[in-house]
C-alpha cells in the first residue's frame, strides 16, 4: 500500500507530532544538523496533507536518553495522547528516537494499533494495526535495542580495558592533577593545596579521628582547597579556598588516589521503583573486594598503600560498633577509663557504660545482653562499679609502659613541635597566595583605561579586597608565630626525660584529662575481660589484661561488700499514713521528732525527709479539702474551737489540761483536736444564772478542794457553765440544794 492509501481524512482530521529527542546534552550541543532534521519533519507532516496549525512539535526529552525508563515527560505525555485518540500521526526521524527499549517500543504500537494512530519515519508511513506494517516496526525496534546494545558494549569494553591499564581519566580530587603522558597522575603544583593535605594526613597520625583532625584545621584556622565539578581534565581546575568541612576531611583520609592507587569501579547503578511509580537510579558503594580495578603503587601518592589500609581500619574502629561485634569506637571525654575495651567476662559483649553520683562522674560498667526479671525489676548479670577496676587496669599499664615512658615523651614533644610547624608552614603558603593575588588585582586595576570609571571602580575595589586579605593573612601568620612553643632547652628536655622516668607523675596531672589517659591506654591495651565474683565473704572481679602482641595479665580487684538494706520501721510508716490524711509534712516531721523517732539512717525528720519518704511509699500529701464533711464541721483544732465558742485558746487549753473538756489526739505528741458538741456549746454562755458561784466560792462553799469540784463537775455530779462576758468571766458552778444530799 502507498503513503497516500494508507491515510484517511480520520487521520488528518487529528493532529500530526513530531517527536524530537537527542541522547545527550553534548549531542544537542554538537550534532546541530541531526536535531535541524528532526525539526523539518513539519513541512513533511504538511505534505502529507495535515495543515500547519495541526503540526505540533514534541521536544521536551532533549537531552535525554531513549533506553531510560519513566524518566521521559515528553514521551509519556506522546502515549496519553495517543490513548486518547487525539494523534493522527506521529513522525520521528527513526524509530530509535522515539524508544531504544522494547516495552516502551511495543507499548507504543499497541496503542496506535487500537487508536488508528501512523508512524512516520525516514523510509515511510507505517500503520501499526497492519500486520506487515506492524511487523516491519518490530523489526526495526528490535534492531535499535540491539544496535543499542553493541554501542554499549563497546563503548563499556574500551572504557574498562583502558581502566584496567590505568589510563582512563576518571576525576580526580583536589591535590591531584593529570599529567601528559597517558595515565600519568601528578600533585598538584600549588604548594598550598599539598601542603594542607599533607598536614591532614601528619595530623590524622597522631590524633587517629577524622573529628579530631577536623577539629585541629578550624582550631588553627586553616583554609580549605575546593576545585569545580566537571571540569576539564586537560587543564589545571581552578582552586577555591573555603572554610574546611567534616565530609571534605573524611573524603581525604579514605580516598585511596591519596595513597598512589587507581581505581575504577568503586560504585555500582541500582535500579529500582519509586514511591510515584518511576524507574530510578542510586548509586552503592562496594567494597574493597568488589572493586573493578585496583592498581596500587600507580603513582605518587601522599602516603603508602600499607598506611592507607591501617588508617581504614583505625577509622572504622572509631564508629560506634554493634552489640557482640569487635571494635571499641572512638575515644570520648567521659571518666570511664575501659569505655570500649572492657568485655563481659561471662558472654563475651562489650560492657556498656554509665555514670552515677552527683555529678555522674562515677562510671559503672554493666553488659547490655539479656536481663533477667528479678521480683518485677530486670536485673543485669554483671553490673560492677568502675573506679577501683580503672585504678588497677591504670597502674598495670603504667608498670608495663614505664620502661618505654622517656621516648613516649620525646615522641610527644616532636608531635607537638611538628603539628605546630606544619600548620605555620600552611599559613605562610596563604599569605603567599594572597600577596599574588594583590598582585594580579593590581596589575588588572592599572591595566585599565582611566577614563573608563564603570570598569575601573570595580577593579579598585577588588583590588581593596585583596589588600585586605593580605593584612588578614599576616595578622594570623604573625600571630601564630609569636604563639608557637620555642625550641626545648637542655634544661627542659631533662625535666621532661624525668616526667618519663615517673610516667605516673603525667599520668594524675590535673592538666592530663580523661580522653588523653584512654587514647594512651590504647596504645598498649587491646581488650580488658571482667568477671564479677559476688558472695558475702569476699566479693572481688576477676580481670584479664590483652597488650597488643598477645600478652596476657591477670588482676584480683576486691570489690565493695552489698550494704544491708535500709528500711523505716512500718510503725512509723502506718503512722506517717494517718498523719497524711490531717497535717502537711513539715507538721508531721515535728510530731515524729516529738515522739523521738528518727529515719532509718538516724536522722531526725524534715519536711523534705517526709516529704521523699511519702514519695517512697506512694502516700498522698496533706490536702485540706480531702477529710469527709461531718469530719470537718465537728473536729476542729484548739485555735479554730477557741474562735467557735468565742474564748482564748489558752482557756480551752487549761480546760483540756484539767479534763474539764475532752479532746482528741491522733497519736501523742500531735495536736489537741476538739469535737464541738451542742452541749459542749451550751456550757459557754455570756452571762451566769443567778445563784451559780465562781469555782473558788464553790469550792469554799462546799468545804472542798477546786480539784474536788472539777472532778464532780466531770462526772456530772455538779453543773458547770462558762460565761465569756463581764467583768468577772470564767467557771460558775451551780450548787447543790440541801435535800439533794450531795454530802
Amino acid at each position: 500500500m502507498s503513503e497516500q492509501s494508507k491515510i484517511t481524512a480520520s487521520h488528518r482530521s487529528r493532529s500530526a507530532v513530531v517527536y524530537v529527542r537527542q541522547s545527550t546534552l553534548a549531542q544537542l550541543e554538537r550534532n546541530t544538523e541531526s536535531t535541524a532534521r528532526q525539526y523539518d519533519l513539519r513541512e513533511r507532516a504538511v505534505t502529507l496533507g495535515w495543515a500547519r496549525a495541526q503540526v505540533r512539535v514534541i521536544d521536551t526529552d532533549l537531552g535525554v536518553s531513549g533506553s531510560v525508563l519513566g524518566q521521559r515527560d515528553g514521551f509519556e505525555s506522546l502515549v496519553a495522547e495517543v490513548a486518547l485518540g487525539q494523534i493522527g500521526i506521529i513522525l520521528a526521524l527513526e524509530v530509535s528516537r522515539l524508544a531504544r527499549d522494547n516495552a516502551a517500543w511495543y507499548r507504543l504500537l499497541d496503542l496506535a494499533g487500537a487508536c488508528d494512530t501512523l508512524v512516520a519515519d525516514a523510509d515511510g508511513v507505517y500503520h501499526p494495526g497492519l500486520f506487515n506494517d506492524r511487523l516491519l516496526l518490530g523489526m526495526k525496534g528490535m534492531l535499535s535495542e540491539a544496535e543499542l546494545h553493541v554501542l554499549r558494549a563497546r563503548l563499556v569494553g574500551g572504557i574498562r580495558n583502558k581502566a584496567a591499564r590505568g589510563e582512563l581519566r576518571t576525576g580526580l580530587p583536589v591535590g591531584l592533577v593529570w599529567g601528559e603522558a597517558d595515565g600519568e597522575v601528578r600533585q598538584h603544583p600549588d604548594e598550598a593545596v599539598t601542603g594542607i593535605i599533607q598536614a591532614v594526613f601528619d595530623q590524622f597520625a597522631v590524633s587517629g579521628s577524622v573529628r579530631a583532625t577536623w577539629l585541629w584545621l578550624r582550631e588553627n584556622n586553616l583554609r580549605w582547597p575546593l576545585q569545580p565539578v566537571g571540569y576539564r581534565r586537560d587543564r589545571l581546575p581552578e582552586i577555591t579556598w573555603v572554610e574546611p568541612t567534616y565530609h571534605a576531611v573524611h573524603t581525604t583520609l579514605t580516598h585511596p588516589a591519596y595513597a598512589g592507587a587507581y581505581v575504577y569501579g568503586r560504585t555500582r547503578q541500582d535500579h529500582y521503583v519509586a514511591d510515584d511509580g518511576r524507574l530510578r537510579v542510586r548509586r552503592r558503594r562496594l567494597p574493597r573486594d568488589e572493586w573493578e580495578v585496583l592498581i596500587t603503587d600507580h603513582h605518587r601518592g601522599f602516603i603508602d598503600w600499607d598506611t592507607y589500609q591501617a588508617n581504614q581500619a583505625r577509622i572504622d574502629q572509631n564508629i560506634r560498633p554493634e552489640r557482640s561485634q569487635p571494635g571499641t569506637g572512638a575515644v570520648r571525654e567521659g571518666a570511664a577509663l575501659l569505655q570500649g575495651l572492657a568485655t563481659c567476662g561471662d558472654c563475651g559483649r562489650k560492657l556498656a557504660v554509665f555514670y552515677r553520683g552527683p555529678a555522674k562522674s562515677v562510671p559503672n560498667y554493666y553488659c547490655h545482653g539479656s536481663a533477667e526479671l528479678v521480683e518485677g525489676r530486670g536485673s543485669r548479670h554483671l553490673n560492677v562499679g568502675g573506679q577501683a577496676i580503672d585504678a588497677a587496669v591504670a597502674e598495670a599499664f603504667l608498670a608495663a609502659v614505664s620502661p618505654a615512658a622517656v621516648q613516649a615523651c620525646l615522641a610527644a614533644t616532636q608531635q607537638l613541635q611538628e603539628g605546630h610547624d606544619a600548620a605555620l608552614d600552611q599559613h605562610r603558603r596563604q599569605v603567599e597566595q594572597a600577596r599574588y593575588a594583590a598582585a594580579q588585582a593590581e596589575r588588572r586595576y592599572r591595566a585599565v583605561d582611566p577614563e573608563n570609571r564603570l570598569v575601573a571602580r570595580g577593579l579598585e575595589t577588588e583590588w581593596n579586597t585583596a589588600l585586605q586579605a593580605v593584612a588578614e593573612a599576616e595578622a594570623e601568620l604573625a600571630r601564630r608565630e609569636h604563639r608557637r612553643p620555642t625550641r626545648l632547652t637542655d634544661a627542659e628536655r631533662a625535666t621532661i626525660l624525668a616526667l618519663g622516668e615517673d610516667l605516673a607523675r603525667v599520668w594524675q596531672a590535673g592538666t592530663t584529662t580523661d580522653k588523653d589517659r584512654k587514647q594512651l591506654l590504647r596504645t598498649l591495651l587491646e581488650e580488658v575481660q571482667i568477671t564479677v565474683r559476688r558472695n558475702d565473704t569476699d566479693p572481688h572481679a576477676e580481670l584479664l589484661l590483652r597488650f597488643t602482641g598477645g600478652a596476657l595479665s591477670e588482676l584480683c580487684v576486691p570489690l565493695r561488700r552489698p550494704q544491708p538494706t535500709i528500711r523505716t520501721d512500718e510503725d512509723t510508716i502506718a503512722l506517717l499514713r494517718r498523719l497524711a490524711v490531717h497535717y502537711p509534712d513539715a507538721k508531721i516531721a515535728g510530731i515524729l521528732n516529738r515522739q523521738g523517732r528518727r529515719t532509718a539512717r538516724e536522722l531526725s525528720f524534715t519536711a523534705s525527709r517526709v516529704q521523699s519518704l511519702r514519695h517512697h511509699h506512694k502516700i498522698p500529701c496533706y490536702r485540706p479539702g480531702d477529710k469527709p464533711r461531718e469530719e470537718q464541721a465537728e473536729l476542729l483544732t484548739v485555735s479554730a474551737a477557741a474562735k467557735q465558742l468565742g474564748i482564748a485558746p489558752s482557756t480551752l487549753l487549761r480546760w483540756l489540761n484539767d479534763g474539764f473538756v475532752t479532746g482528741e489526739q491522733l497519736t501523742p505528741g500531735a495536736p489537741w483536736q476538739i469535737r464541738l458538741t451542742d452541749e459542749l456549746r451550751s456550757m459557754v454562755i455570756n452571762d451566769a444564772p443567778d445563784g451559780w458561784l465562781a469555782l473558788h466560792h464553790a469550792s469554799r462553799t462546799l468545804g472542798v478542794s477546786r480539784q474536788t469540784v472539777l472532778q464532780k463537775v466531770k462526772r456530772g455530779e455538779l453543773r458547770a457553765v462558762l460565761t465569756r462576758t463581764g467583768r468577772r468571766k470564767g467557771l460558775r458552778i451551780e450548787l447543790p440544794t440541801p435535800q439533794d444530799g450531795l454530802f
